[in-house]
């Protein structure tokens, strides 16, 4: 080789050697190949002249499946830390990865895309969520369960209980140099649950069983939240039997199995019913009760015809007025009160029509008497106020006799 051509050789070589440490800044973030992992650290081939060399300190910092899974021939993004040593670059995967979670949280919070994320601690500020290799803080202001009003301890037990919880939200704020990433579920919330109920409304089919908790108590009914959206049971299809308030038969919290009625996907209404799982009381009726058989019936209704008075939960008869007394009665009150409880005659059972006949007049005094006595030796603690009507009917119905 002349001395020119070597002459021409050196100053290519030199421009390439400029070319490359021009090329990479402190700060840049690059892909590169992993050809080695030494005890020195991963050393990593980023095609310009020197390798770039990822420290054991920066490797400790990954979560111990992400450091499982560097393999060598495996391509991974590096933050470029310090290119003085003239042999190689120190580079880091750890920065390279915050970089790009803050990057992606930028562009959430210019999309306003909507995501989960787990509640994984709390401070008296507000709740704390992790977001790739970042962690995130929702104010207590942009927390749904946390009222302004809530004292103290109460923000702390609430707090408490939403560690572990996957909450939708949304990035509020990105500030890299403060190192400030702020969520809120508020935001997030509604929009949240009108695109979960229109996923699971398109899903949804009439007659689907499901499983749910109840989510609030209304006098016509309860809501319950199917994972995502919240159904409505009204108050008549939470039982066969009569409930007054949905109280009587859940609490908030509650898991139960409802069956699909209907669905408005136009409205976006789910309606449910938990008593269509529970087995009917008339179905086995026939079974259970017989014509001239005695039983105890509270009065549940009065009309100017008669009253129903319940035998069971779920299970109602007919006392027409003409089987009150075998006196005239020309209203109903004159016999009978609404709540009271009474001796009662089984005259007809009717199961397809689900209706059974009852009758007062056809209870003899002495099946009074011995109703009565069997109930004052069971009501050691309370009394019960129909006791009193009871014995004013045993009064009557003797003197007819």
């Amino acid at each position: 080789m002349s001395n020119e051509e070597k002459s021409f050789l050196d100053q290519m070589e030199a421009l390439l050697e400029q070319h490359d440490y021009a090329q990479l800044e402190v700060g840049d973030i690059r892909p590169g190949i992993i050809v080695a992992n030494t005890p020195q650290g991963l050393i990593l081939d980023l095609g310009v002249k020197r390798d770039a060399l990822v420290p054991p300190s920066d490797l400790a910092k990954l979560e111990p499946e992400e450091r499982e899974a560097l393999k060598v021939n495996d391509e991974v993004s590096v933050y470029i830390v310090n290119t003085d040593q003239p042999d190689s670059l120190i580079a880091s995967i750890h920065m390279a990865r915050l970089n790009q979670d803050w990057i992606e949280a930028e562009e959430l919070m210019k999309s306003g895309q909507i995501i989960e994320a787990e509640i994984i601690g709390y401070n008296k500020g507000g709740a704390i969520v992790p977001y790739g290799h970042l962690r995130g803080f929702v104010p207590i202001s942009h927390l749904v369960d946390i009222s302004p009003g809530m004292n103290d301890r109460k923000r702390q037990q609430r707090l408490a209980k939403l560690r572990g919880e996957k909450l939708p939200m949304k990035v509020i704020e990105v500030d890299r140099q403060r190192r400030r990433l702020v969520f809120s579920q508020r935001d997030a919330q509604k929009e949240w649950e009108e695109k979960r109920k229109g996923e699971l409304l398109a899903q949804l089919q009439e007659g689907d069983r499901l499983k749910g908790r109840v989510s609030g108590l209304r006098d016509f009914g309860i809501f319950v939240d199917l994972g995502g959206a919240d159904g409505l049971v009204h108050i008549s299809e939470l039982a066969w039997h009569r409930v007054d308030h949905p109280r009587e038969v859940v609490k908030v919290g509650d898991e139960i199995e409802v069956v699909v009625l209907k669905l408005d996907r136009a409205g976006q209404r789910i309606s449910l019913s938990r008593k269509r799982l529970l087995e009917n009381p008339w179905s086995s009726v026939e079974r259970r009760y017989k014509v001239n058989q005695l039983v105890e019936g509270t009065i549940t209704r009065i009309l100017d015809y008669g009253a129903f008075a319940e035998i069971e939960p779920g299970v109602e008869g007919l006392l027409h007025m003409s089987q009150l007394s075998r006196g005239n009665v020309e209203k109903v009150q004159e016999v009978i009160q609404e709540g009271e409880t009474h001796l009662l005659r089984i005259v007809s059972i009717d199961p397809q029509r689900q209706r059974i006949g009852l009758s007062l007049k056809a209870v003899t005094t002495a099946e009074q008497i011995e109703w009565m006595a069997q109930r004052e030796a069971t009501a050691v603690i309370k009394r019960e106020p129909t006791d009193k009507s009871a014995a004013a009917h045993v009064a009557a119905h003797a003197e007819e006799e």
